[in-house]
């Protein structure tokens, strides 16, 4: 009964294991072992892994990029996240499958095994991502590792339409001691290749928007030798919107302000203040495009230009308007001038008339209230009646005298008064034109200008 129970069970653990107590186990440790890796064995990474010296080593690269972390255009510094993949030969490695099972592939620990020393030129800082420990071992010899890295490399930037940009960042690749006599090194993908297998794979862009990732293959003489290298150009276009909105726009919300400052009264102050006001503003956005753009570059950046020259029209409209302002107040000050010496005249006049009218009237009662003796009024009767019609008509003259005095200084008044417009009417058709006509040149160089910069940012 016993021995019936152990080979029903023996017989379920072979349908439940698939294979037979006779089939051969095998483990990668064998394979280790049948090729005598370890890490104190020092003949499969001290030298290159080839037979003959004069073999090559042919180096398979490849890259696809996960991610654009950052693009400082201060520093001129590109950083990308990426997924290198390199593969190449090691002579002194291969096993028979079939002896092991079918085992076609093993990992070992990237320190038991030589690799090949390639390095990027243009990286500035020592890639601190975490490291892939492990590489594939195939049974002919192949080798193949995998990192994930955090490149930071220079790169040289045209900011010259900046925010309208697109950069080409370059990633070279090559060995430092071996030449292309002992190590070559090929693309394991063409460009078209890469660029979609990056834009499948893209985490995230950020600002700025992936574009292509092209491979091209150098040759560099140095010392009578040549090394080889791969080069990767990473083109990436840059997302202006938050720059139109954050820049370009309200420095044309301030041009368009000061235009609309035209239509304020010139003798009033507040127009003065107004473009005053909008100058500083400018001046604030120029202080931060000088923290965004990098200190040196090899053309002047469009966007600085077009502050410069909003900059110098509105200073330009600031000088026009103290000048109009000037020739306002200059007139004003003139016509108060002429204005005070008037009413002075005009006053001494009255005051003179006045005077005049004044003794007149004494002079009439007392040859009224003067008594006649009575033996006199008879014989005086009619010589007095005589006085009182001369009298009369000397008042009578008088007054006629007094109305052709006032018309003869309300026509000299009046002279004045023309006079001193004409005097006003000149200073203020001058100040008139100059306003009309640099408002017109206004309008016509901000259109030009501006069709102008638009045009070379699309270009």
């Amino acid at each position: 009964m016993a021995a019936d129970m152990k080979h029903v069970a023996f017989l379920l653990l072979i349908v439940f294991t698939g294979r037979s107590s006779f089939e051969k186990v095998c483990s990668y440790q064998d394979v280790v072992d049948y090729l005598n890796l370890t890490t104190d064995n020092s003949a499969f990474k001290v030298t290159r892994p080839v037979l003959d010296h004069k073999n090559l080593t042919i180096v398979k690269l490849d890259i696809i990029l996960y991610a654009i972390l950052a693009v400082m255009e201060k520093t001129q510094t590109f950083i990308p996240f990426i997924w290198a993949t390199v593969t190449w030969n090691n002579e002194r490695i291969s096993w028979d499958p079939a002896q092991f099972c079918g085992i076609t592939h093993i990992s070992v620990p990237k320190d038991m095994l030589w690799k090949p020393d390639l390095f990027i030129y243009e990286m500035t800082q020592k890639d601190d991502s975490p490291q892939n420990p492990y590489m594939y071992v195939s049974n002919d010899g192949k080798i193949n590792s995998e990192e994930d890295m955090r490149v930071v490399s220079t790169c040289e930037m045209d900011v010259h339409k900046f925010p309208f940009d697109t950069q080409r960042c370059n990633i070279s690749i090559g060995s430092a001691i071996h030449c292309v006599e002992e190590i070559r090194l090929f693309p394991f993908s063409n460009s078209s290749r890469a660029t979609q297998f990056s834009r499948e794979l893209m985490i995230t862009q950020g600002e700025w928007e992936f574009l292509q990732l092209s491979v091209i293959s150098r040759n560099v003489t140095f010392d009578d030798k040549q090394w080889e290298q791969l080069i990767y150009t990473f083109t990436i276009k840059r997302r202006p919107l938050l720059h139109v909105i954050n820049f370009l726009l309200p420095i044309l919300f301030f041009l368009s302000l000061d235009l609309a400052s035209f239509f304020i009264a010139d003798h009033r102050g507040e127009k003065l203040g107004f473009k005053v006001t909008v100058l500083l503003a400018i001046s604030v956005l120029l202080l931060i495009l000088n923290d965004i753009l990098p200190s040196m570059s090899n053309r002047t950046p469009l966007i600085a230009t077009y502050c410069i020259v909003i900059f110098a029209l509105m200073l330009l409209s600031l000088l026009e308007t103290i000048l109009v302002t000037y020739l306002m107040e200059k007139d004003s000050e003139s016509q108060e001038k002429l204005w005070l010496r008037d009413n002075w005249e005009e006053q001494q006049e009255k005051l003179k008339i006045n005077n005049g009218n004044t003794e007149e009237k004494r002079q009439i009662c007392c040859s009224c209230i003067c008594e006649v003796p009575d033996g006199e009024k008879q014989r005086e009767l009619l010589p007095m009646s005589e006085e009182v019609n001369n009298s009369i008509q000397s008042r009578e003259s008088h007054v006629l005298l007094l109305i052709l005095q006032e018309l003869k200084e309300l026509q000299k008044n009046l002279n004045l008064n023309l006079s001193c417009r004409q005097e006003r009417g000149k200073s203020s058709l001058w100040a008139a034109r100059i306003n009309k006509a640099f408002l017109i040149f206004y309008i016509t160089t901000v259109s030009l200008f501006l069709t102008l910069i638009f045009i070379a940012w699309n270009t």
